[in-house]
C-alpha cells in the first residue's frame, strides 16, 4: 500500500510542472499592447515648392515733372486713389510759362514777317534784274549800229551784273528768313508744351502708391518722382527659390500664396527665374495672384507651388521609420507585427507616398515605435477618424489629408 501511494505522488509531482506551464497565468492577456492601425489608402499626392517674399507692382510707373523749376500750386491726387489715364494729379505755376509762349508767339509773328519782306525783296531784285538786261540788250544793239559809245555799252553790262547780284542775295535773305520761322516755330512749339505740361497728368491708368510732391515746391528740385503709381493696380508676388527646384518649375504652374494679412490667394508662376544668385543660390520669380483685397506692395507672403500631382497609396507621416537603414513601417497581420522596408515617397499634408512595398487596404500602426519587432503579439484598434477624415480601410476621394496623426495606444512593456 505504501509503495502505491509513493508511486502516485512521485507521478503527481512530474505531471505539476507542465500543468502549470499550461495553465495561463492571470493578466497575461492584457499584457498584449493595443495599438493604433490605419489602412492605407490611394489619394492625390502634389509635389510642391516652397517659396517666399514680397509683393511688388506687376509694371511700376514712376511720374515724373518734364519742366523744371516752376512751383507745385495744387495737388489732386493721394496714395490710393485709382487714377485714368490723362488724369491730372498735380499742377504747376504757369505765371512765368505763359509769358515765355507769349514770347515765342511774338518771335514766330516777327520771323513770318521777316519771311514776307524777303520774299519782297526777291520780287524788287528780279524786276531790277529784268530792266537791267533789257538796257544791256539795246546797249548791244546800239554798239553793233555804231550808235553808241563804248562806255555806256560797258555801264549797261555792270548795272546788269549788280542787278543778278542783288537778285541772288535777295534769294539768299528768303532762305534766311525761312530758316528763322522754323526757328521761331519750334519755340513755340516748346513753349506750348512747356504750358501743357504745368498740368502733371497720370500716364496710365492705374492705382497711385506714393505722392512726394508737396504744395510750394520747386519741380525737378528733387530726383525723386513726384507721383509712384502701379499701371492697371496690378500686384504680384516676387518670391525666392532655391536652385534644386528650378527645374521643376514653368509658367502657370498653380500657386497657392498666404499673404500676412490678407490671408490665402490663389497665383500662378508668371516668371520662373532667369539666375541664381551666386551668394545666396536663390532664384527670383514672379507670381501673378487672383483678385483678393487687401492686397499692398511690400506685404510678406510665402506660398506653394505645385509642380504635380498623382494618385498614390498614402498613410500617416507618423506610421514611417526612417533612418540610415532606410524606410519601413509596421504591417499589423492576424494580431502579430511585420516590420516591412518601403520606398516613401513625397510628404503631403501630414501623409508619407508609399511608392513601393505596400498595398492599398494594407493595415500598419498609425505612430510605428522602434520597440516593436516582428511577431510581437498586438491588439489592433481601427481609428476612429484618420487624418483628412479618411476612414480605416476607404477609398480616398482627393488630397484631403491634414497634419497629425493617431497616436498609439498601450505600448509593450
Amino acid at each position: 500500500m505504501r509503495s502505491i501511494l509513493t508511486t502516485l505522488l512521485a507521478v503527481a509531482l512530474l505531471t505539476l510542472p507542465a500543468r502549470a506551464e499550461e495553465a495561463p497565468a492571470p493578466g497575461v492577456a492584457g499584457s498584449v499592447p493595443t495599438v493604433t492601425v490605419v489602412a492605407a489608402v490611394k489619394a492625390e499626392v502634389q509635389a510642391q515648392v516652397p517659396v517666399t517674399g514680397t509683393l511688388v507692382a506687376r509694371r511700376p510707373v514712376e511720374v515724373f515733372a518734364k519742366v523744371s523749376g516752376f512751383e507745385i500750386i495744387e495737388l489732386l491726387a493721394e496714395p490710393g486713389d485709382a487714377v485714368e489715364e490723362g488724369q491730372v494729379l498735380a499742377r504747376l505755376s504757369v505765371d512765368t510759362l505763359a509769358a515765355q509762349l507769349a514770347q515765342a508767339e511774338a518771335e514766330y509773328q516777327r520771323a513770318r514777317a521777316g519771311v514776307g519782306q524777303a520774299q519782297s525783296n526777291i520780287d524788287s531784285a528780279e524786276a531790277l534784274l529784268t530792266q537791267a538786261e533789257i538796257a544791256l540788250k539795246r546797249a548791244e544793239q546800239l554798239r553793233q549800229g555804231g550808235n553808241t559809245p563804248q562806255a555806256t555799252l560797258d555801264q549797261a553790262i555792270a548795272a546788269a551784273a549788280n542787278a543778278r547780284a542783288t537778285a541772288a542775295s535777295a534769294s539768299d535773305g528768303l532762305a534766311v528768313a525761312t530758316a528763322a520761322l522754323a526757328l521761331a516755330e519750334a519755340a513755340r512749339r516748346i513753349a506750348s508744351l512747356d504750358m501743357d505740361r504745368a498740368e502733371i497728368t497720370a500716364p496710365v491708368a492705374g492705382l497711385v502708391t506714393a505722392r512726394n510732391a508737396e504744395l510750394g515746391a520747386l519741380s525737378g528740385a528733387s530726383a525723386q518722382p513726384l507721383f509712384a503709381m502701379i499701371a492697371g493696380g496690378e500686384i504680384e508676388l516676387e518670391a525666392e527659390v532655391i536652385e534644386t527646384a528650378l527645374p521643376d518649375l514653368k509658367a502657370g504652374d498653380p500657386v497657392e500664396v498666404h499673404v500676412a494679412g490678407v490671408g490665402a490667394v490663389q497665383g500662378r508662376v508668371r516668371l520662373v527665374p532667369a539666375a541664381v544668385d551666386p551668394a545666396t543660390r536663390l532664384g527670383l520669380m514672379r507670381i501673378s495672384l487672383g483678385e483678393a483685397s487687401g492686397l499692398r506692395i511690400g506685404l510678406f507672403a510665402s506660398g506653394q507651388v505645385v509642380t504635380g500631382r498623382h494618385e498614390a497609396v498614402m498613410v500617416p507621416a507618423a506610421a514611417v521609420l526612417s533612418d540610415a537603414e532606410g524606410d519601413r513601417v509596421q504591417v499589423v497581420r492576424d494580431g502579430r507585427i511585420e516590420t516591412r522596408e518601403i520606398t516613401a515617397g513625397l510628404l503631403w499634408q501630414g501623409r508619407r507616398e508609399i511608392v513601393a512595398g505596400l498595398a492599398e487596404g494594407e493595415v500598419v500602426v498609425a505612430r510605428a515605435g522602434a520597440f516593436f519587432r516582428d511577431g510581437d503579439p498586438v491588439r489592433p484598434v481601427p481609428s476612429a477618424k484618420e487624418e483628412g477624415g479618411l476612414q480605416t480601410g476607404t477609398a480616398a476621394t482627393g488630397a484631403t489629408a491634414s497634419a497629425g496623426v493617431a497616436a498609439d495606444g498601450a505600448r509593450k512593456p
